[in-house]
């Protein structure tokens, strides 16, 4: 037996205490209370939420005599490019319009009926320039939606001014749809008729 105690003597001494140590920081950590363990969260150590902050970047809103940073330079007279047009009236709402010329009008049967329309459409907004850039983007599916739209209309819709907003308002709404799928973000204020011609 005397030999196997000098071999023990002689063996390295094995470390104890591992889990006990683990479990006197995590006690010492709770002893601190909860900003010991908010600390550990924080660090990520026990791996708590991870907290991701999203810049907004809509298009905002931009008042008269503001700067837009993503317009392009203006022409003499206000024409932007492709139809655009920025308009700042001394009165009114505190912010600069852009109107939106659509480059093609829009000729569709009405619901249920013989009769034609023809329209030359335009649509307005008050924020940045990426509102019109978009729609110049998605020209075609707008398009798509704004036919939809006049297939949709019943012949007495445009007989009336109160069927033309309406016709309208339907119109801004699908516009605004088809920019808040492909963009995330709508922008479109309302549309306007520029020729409004029922055969």
């Amino acid at each position: 037996m005397s030999d196997k105690k000098e071999k023990d003597k002689d063996a390295p001494k094995k470390k104890k205490g591992g889990p006990v140590v683990l479990i006197g920081v995590v006690v010492a950590t709770l002893a601190l209370g909860g900003g010991g363990v908010y600390a550990l969260f924080a660090m990520h150590i026990l791996g708590g939420p991870q907290v991701v902050i999203h810049e907004d970047n809509k298009p905002k809103l931009i008042r008269k005599g503001e700067e837009d940073p993503y317009a392009p330079v203006a022409k003499e007279g206000g024409e932007g490019e492709g139809g655009a047009k920025e308009v700042e009236g001394e009165g009114g709402s505190e912010y600069r319009t852009i109107y939106y010329s659509f480059s093609d009008d829009f000729t569709s049967n009405l619901k249920d009926s013989d009769r034609l329309i023809q329209a030359s459409i335009a649509a307005s907004t008050r924020r940045d320039y990426r509102v019109v850039m978009w729609m110049k983007k998605h020209e075609l599916a707008i398009r798509s939606a704004l036919l939809t739209v006049l297939a949709d209309t019943p012949d007495t819709d445009v007989e009336t001014t109160q069927g033309k907003q309406r016709l309208q308002q339907r119109m801004t709404a699908a516009i605004n749809k088809v920019l808040t799928d492909t963009e995330g973000f709508g922008g479109v204020d309302a549309v306007y008729f520029k020729q409004f011609i029922v055969q």
